[in-house]
Parts: C-alpha cells; structure tokens; sequence
C-alpha cells in the first residue's frame, strides 16, 4: 500500500468500455490503468470495466495489444462516478509474418490473405453443417426480454414513478451489453425440441413449455410471440443474407462479401482455451446493411471451422430506433467436422420516440442435447405448422422451467408475474394500461375478462359525398362469454341521406378460442346480415370503408349503391395457411341518385337481386400476421400469396334477372436482393364468363384517399374503367438508401428510395357492352366510364420513405389516359408505417 500525504479524494467509481474505433466493438482484456496509482484492470469479454478509488488520480490509460494506447483526463467528476469509453485505433497485428492491416491503409480486396481466409471459411461451410446428415436433433432454450434501459431509480423525489412504486428498485437487473441498470417490462420463455429429417426434408419444433409475462400481455400473445421471433431471428453467417429486424443484412460469409466488406487478420486470441486466428470484417459504407465483427478460427484448422462469432451493427448504418447491437455465437466442433451452435445471443439497445427511456432486447437461446439419430416420434413431421404445442405448454410450473431453462435467468425476469401483479393495484396504472390496450387494438374493452368489446374505434365516425357525416357504433362479443359462438355487428347513421345501415353476424366455431372469432386457425360457420354503402371500384384491403382516416378524398366520391346482403359462410384454415371458403349469398342493389339502374329501353328499376355461390382458395406457405380483432397485419410479405376465387349465379335460378360467372387470381410476394433492396411484386387478373350488369363485373381498384393503399391506383378514378377481362401488376423496389447512402450530408437523413410502376390491362366484350345489349344497365354518366383500347392504364412513382422514420411520401404520375374527363394526372400520397 502507498500513503501518499494529501493525496486522499472523494471515493470514485470509474466505468467505461473499450471499442475498437473503427468496428466499435467492445475490446476484451484490454489493461485499464490510473496514472500515478497502482489502480488498473482489465475489460471484460464485453470489453467493460470498473475501477473504484479514492486515491487522487487525473487521467486514465487504456492499452490492448494491437492498438495504440490512448490516455484521456479525468474531467470535472470529483467523486460519486464518472464514465469514461475509449475507442482504440488498432496498429495491424504480425500474423504468420504477414502483416495483415497495415497503419495507413490502402485496402484492396486482390490477393488479400485476409479475404482469401474468409473464402476458405465459405468453401468448407456445407461440410460442418449437420443437416448434411439423415436426421439431426436438439434442445432448445429460448428467452426473450424487453426492458427499460438505463433506468435510473429515484425514489428521494416528492413525487414520480419510482416514489408512487418504490417496490420496483426489487426487480432492476443489470444490461448484459453495458451493465447499466435495466427494468424488465416483458418476458417469453420457450423451452422445445428441433427435429430434422432429410428424406423426405422436413423440420419441426415440438414446443413444449412457452411463458410469457409482462406489461404486453394484453396484446395478442400468439401474435406478439411470433413477432419477436421474426424481428430477433436466428442468425445464420452461412447464409448469403441474415434475416433480422425485418431486413435483410449481408452475411460476411455472403456471395458478394469481397465487395461488400473489407477483411483483416487482426490477432490471434484465445477462446475458451484455444488459440484463435481473429478474422475482422467492415462494410465498406457503415449506412448499408452489414455489419462489424470478428470470427474465431482454431490456428492451423484445416476445416475452417469458426468457434465464436462476434457481430454488431455499424454506428452510422440507415436501421431505425436501434442504437446499438450484439450477436454473439458459440459452436463446438465434432470429431467429424460437424458444427453444433451451443449459444447464439442477440442484445439491442433501441429508442423509439426522442425523449422517451431507451428500450433493451435480449434474445438468449441455448442449444443442447444435440444427437443424430432418428426423431423418437415420427409423427411430428405430419403437422403442417412449423411449430407444434403441447397440451398444457402455457401452464407449465416452476418446477418445469428449472428442469429445462439451461440459461440462468436474473431475479427481476424471472419475477416479472409478481412486478405486473403489484403495479396493477394501482388505479392509475391500471387505467393507463386500459388506455393503451384500446389505443392499440381500436375496441374497448367492458369488464373483465370483457365479454363484449366496443370498436371499432376508427370507424366511429367519417363521411362521404352520398352519406355526409356519419356516426358508427357496434362491437363484438368475446370467448369469455363463449368460446365457439360469437356475434358482432353495428348500426350507422348518414346525415345527408338520412338512412340507418347496419350489420349482425353470427358465428360457430368448431375450435374453442382463446379471445375472439378471428383467431387463427378460423374453422367456423359465419351467417351475416348488412345493409351498408357499396363503393363500386373501391375496394380497401387493408381498412373499413368508413375508416375515419379515409374520409380525406382528392374528389367527390358518388360512385355508390346500397347493398343488401345475406349470407352464410363456411371458412377453414388449415395450420400450413391453405384456406378454403365457400359462401352462399343473396344480395340486393339499390341505386342512389348518382347511379341509377336504367336499362337501354329505358326502364329504371328500383333494385335488383343476385343470388350466387362462391369458393374461395387462398395458399400463403409461412406466412406471419398480427391478429387483431377484425382483420390481420403482416408482420412481413416474404411469403408468396396465392388466391384463387370463382362465382356463380345462374340466370332465373332463385330469381336472378342476369347470371354471373367470374373467376379471379392472384400472386404476390416480397423478392430480396441483399444489399440492393427488395420488390413487392403484385399480380392479378380476372374473366367474367356471362352478360352481366355493371356491378357485377371487373371494376379496377380506385384510391381517391391521400394515403396509399395495397392493390390500388392513385390516379384511377372509380369506374373510369369497366371490364370483364383483365391484368393488372404492381411493382415497388425499395432500394434501402442504396443511392442515398452514398450523399454526403443527405445520408445523415437515413431516407429510402422507392420506385413504383403499376397497371392494368382490360377489355370489356361485346356481350356487355350496355349499348349492343340494352337489356342490361347503361353506365351512370357522372362516372365518365371509357372503353379502355390497347394501350394498358399505367402509372408510376418515386417515393421517399422514412420520413421522420414513419412517413412515407409519393409522387404519383399517370402515364396513359391522362386526358380522361376528370383525370387525376399526378399527385402526393402517404403512408404512416412503422419499420425498422
């Protein structure tokens, strides 16, 4: 010990960590050390520290071996703690008397022994992987968390959060990333089996325990597990793309990794006991999406086998609200050269709103038992789902979760049920939470558990030219009144045209549900009776057509009937997402003053009726949703879309006046190029194979709202077009900021491009054209319907998306029929979207 007289301070607690200045990642055993003391350490294998002294000390030194050292002052902190980070440049390492990264670089990716290690690496990848084998088996672990980062408990304030529940300084944990203080606010555990078999292929995973708790759980579970699990996917190196946070990053072991990263031999390091070459890897522009990090190969592996991989995402890259984040892989290596994953951990650190508390995410998953042998129940592989559940797999004791959590868990996750139970008492939380559960689902709950929720809230109130303003209300029963038979419905009221409408459907379900009728799989009977506004060449996908944000309309919107419906509906959904309908349905149009229904002799009718039957087919092969109460949203559009609809009314059968049949399919998907961005690809056609009145036929979907909808064109008018033949596309590219990336100044901004093309091809035949055949309905004059000649409608557009980070903005422009009566030859759209 030395006495230094007058030398004694304030006791100070020093932290910090150690990056690399050009990857930023952390540095493991760098040497910590306080000039004129003999206080030091080393950083962790986060490249962390902490030194507490209270000695007197006025800078610190932090050195690793190929970097320089660096020495920064102490600051103004005199006592309590200080934070002090260092970021090392790296000197370039001798390795194998070559040395690898120069100090002034000039980098060059021809013959670079640093690139040539990484195609080795890539050369033998399918020579480790176990499914080369005939069967492959494991247990998997898997823990998600989401938590409050960095949160600071007050509870000395006269009033606040932390002094109203001064209980939860009990369930503060600590950041795997940082070490910063983190408040768990949500938690899923699973524990399961992977099965895999090669002929026939086939992989599934028996969940046998799943748990969730936390501040979401009045969300739709099923529906928020899968979305954790879609934006914290597994990471695959081997592969040309990682596929996380909804986006797809260049894997350093890519195709095109040469021209995507720059590589160095940086060190050799140990790893759990074994001499380790240090392969380095850089994106070449930190905007793109790729990352920063470091595989670990034994030294002198013939096999090219990588012990741990270390990757984070540059600092500067165009991803929103993540500031930051790990992932971390170990393997273990077989006699034979098999590559068995034994942990792969992912940790984020986000932001969402600007002066709102950080948000931490940690994927912890942990594999064992790996065998090879053949799966001990065969039968798993019969189910068509991914992922199969056991009996009772959300009710598993604690005395299950401590046979299979192979991961230790920390108290604050581990009592989240206890924290949520506390906080609850409190009415002010209680009814905060109330508060958001409406916001986010649209229906308010009554009671509780709520037998019959009121929504929904977006449609409560809007307008149109034919109605004028009008008022909703309606609402649905739930499975805590009965778990297979359900209603809904609604009653609206036009001001303009003075008219109630109204809906009332009831439901059997032939499986018990867990909340409500639309829950997946749906297998039900459904009969329904409406009468409501029928908005012809409108048709919305992915919103009510009395959305109240749809009111907003570039012209007036008179191209409506009323519509009488009765029908009933058989619906089945199978767990592989093939879905069969069939619907019978009676329906009765009325005219409006706009259209009316005036034959070529001249008659006007008040109504007609149209009794038909319709088979539907819809095949989606892993397709992932968010299940809301009335509809679903796509969590993503990787999986392809097949439909496949036809209808038929026979003339005179229960009163037809006109007959009907029709035919419609369609395909879409979301195709990837790696670090070039992906297309939605849309496509669509149709036939009407009888003389059939207007209504009935191909009617192009018009968009008059300011908002950009799915399977719509911006500048198309509602039957502007009349067919009974058509095709029709949409392509969007979405370059993820491959251009703009590149400007200077402009990059800060972290906008995306997007480039549209979008159209139609239609005829309509001589059999319903109301001109040669007057006994069918001539087309109203205030929609201005053309015959469309053989030129296709087309439009196109650029977009800025990730405006503010939830906008996006086109300009639409039309291409052909521009001098139409009332056509819309360009404009502005929007969208609000949230996407990472």
């Amino acid at each position: 010990m030395i006495a230094i007289p007058h030398a004694i301070a304030d006791t100070v607690t020093v932290t910090g960590i150690v990056r690399d200045s050009l990857t930023r990642e952390p540095v493991p055993f760098a040497t910590i050390f306080l000039p004129g003391t003999d206080r030091g350490t080393l950083t962790d294998d986060n490249g962390r520290y902490s030194i507490t002294t209270a000695l007197k000390w006025d800078s610190i030194q932090a050195s690793a071996m190929g970097y320089d050292t660096k020495t920064l002052p102490r600051g103004n902190k005199r006592s309590g703690k200080a934070r002090i980070d260092f970021d090392l440049h790296s000197t370039g390492v001798l390795l194998s008397t070559v040395i690898a990264r120069p100090k002034k670089e000039h980098y060059t990716k021809k013959d670079n022994p640093a690139v040539r290690f990484m195609e080795k690496i890539r050369s033998t990848r399918d020579l480790g992987d176990p499914r080369r084998k005939d069967n492959y088996n494991y247990d998997k672990y898997e823990r998600i968390t989401l938590a409050i980062n960095n949160y600071q408990f007050n509870d000395s304030a006269k009033g606040g959060f932390d002094k109203k529940f001064s209980f939860i300084k009990e369930y503060i944990d600590t950041s795997a990333l940082t070490g910063a203080p983190i408040l768990n606010v949500a938690l899923r555990e699973k524990a399961s089996q992977v099965n895999y078999r090669k002929d026939p292929q086939g992989e599934k995973e028996y969940v046998k325990g799943l748990r969730q708790a936390g501040m979401d759980d009045f969300l739709d579970q099923e529906s928020m597990k899968t979305f954790y699990e879609d934006v914290m996917r597994e990471v695959d190196v081997y592969g040309n793309d990682v596929n996380i946070l909804q986006n797809r990053f260049v894997s350093p072991l890519s195709r095109i990794a040469p021209d995507f990263y720059k590589f160095y031999l940086t060190d050799t390091v140990m790893v759990d006991t074994v001499s380790c070459v240090e392969l380095t890897f850089v994106p070449r522009n930190a905007a793109t999406f790729g990352f920063t990090g470091r595989f670990y190969v034994p030294l002198g592996d013939s096999t090219m086998f990588i012990k741990r991989i270390v990757m984070r995402v540059p600092h500067d890259i165009n991803l929103n609200f993540i500031n930051s984040m790990l992932i971390s892989q170990d393997y273990e290596r077989m006699p034979d050269g098999t590559r068995l994953k034994t942990r792969d951990d992912m940790i984020m650190e986000a932001t969402i709103l600007p002066g709102m508390p950080g948000m931490y995410a940690r994927r912890n998953t942990v594999y064992t038992g790996h065998n090879f042998e053949p799966a001990s129940d065969q039968s798993v592989f019969d189910y068509g789902q991914a992922q199969i559940y056991a009996p009772g797999v959300y009710s598993r004791d604690t005395t299950f979760w401590a046979e299979n959590r192979t991961s230790a868990i920390a108290h604050g996750e581990n009592s989240m049920e206890l924290m949520i139970q506390r906080l609850r008492k409190d009415p002010v939380y209680y009814w905060g939470e109330k508060a958001i559960k409406t916001f986010a689902s649209g229906y308010i709950t009554t009671g509780g558990p709520s037998k019959f929720d009121i929504g929904p809230l977006t449609s409560t109130f809007s307008s149109n030219t034919v109605e004028g303003f009008r008022l909703r209300l309606g609402g649905m029963t739930t499975a805590a009144l009965s778990k297979r038979w359900f209603a809904r419905g609604y009653a609206a009221y036009g001001f303009r045209d003075h008219k109630w409408k109204y809906s009332g459907e009831l439901e059997y379900s032939f499986r018990d549900k867990r909340q409500h009728s639309r829950e997946f799989p749906v297998h039900s009977l459904r009969a329904t009776h409406m009468y409501d506004m029928n908005m012809l060449g409108q048709h919305f996908v992915s919103n009510n057509q009395d959305n109240m944000f749809m009111s907003w309309k570039r012209m007036e919107d008179v191209q409506m009937t009323y519509h009488r419906v009765t029908k009933l509906e058989y619906i089945l959904e199978m767990e592989n997402n093939f879905t069969v309908k069939a619907r019978i349905q009676n329906e009765r149009q009325e005219p409006t003053r706009f259209m009316p229904f005036v034959n070529g002799y001249g008659q006007s009718f008040g109504h007609y009726n149209m009794n038909s039957a319709t088979v539907e087919l819809r095949y989606a092969p892993g397709e992932k949703f968010y299940q809301m109460k009335t509809g679903r949203v796509p969590i993503n559009f990787d999986a392809p879309i097949l439909t496949l609809s036809h209808t038929w009314a026979p003339k005179g059968v229960a009163g037809n006046p006109f007959a009907l049949s029709s035919t419609e399919a369609s395909f879409s998907k979301r195709f990837w190029f790696s670090a070039f961005g992906f297309m939605d690809v849309f496509v669509k056609g149709g036939h009407v194979w009888t003389r059939s009145p207007y209504p009935n036929l191909l009617i192009p979907n018009a968009n008059l709202s300011y908002f950009i909808q799915l399977e719509s064109f911006s500048c198309l008018n509602p039957m502007e077009f009349i067919n009974d033949s058509y095709a029709q596309w949409d392509l969007t590219y979405w370059a993820n900021g491959a251009i703009l990336n590149y400007i200077p100044l402009i990059k800060k901004l972290k906008l995306r491009e997007a480039i549209f093309f979008r159209g139609l091809y239609g005829h309509l035949s001589h059999r319903n054209r109301p001109w040669e055949n007057p006994s069918l309905f001539e087309f109203p004059a205030d929609a201005h319907t053309q015959l469309m000649s053989s030129t296709p409608y087309m439009e196109a557009g650029i977009g800025l998306d990730n405006v503010f980070k939830v906008l996006r903005i086109d300009y639409t422009w039309r291409l052909t029929y521009r001098n139409n009566p009332q056509a819309c030859r360009g404009g502005l759209r929007f969208m609000f979207h949230f996407t990472f």
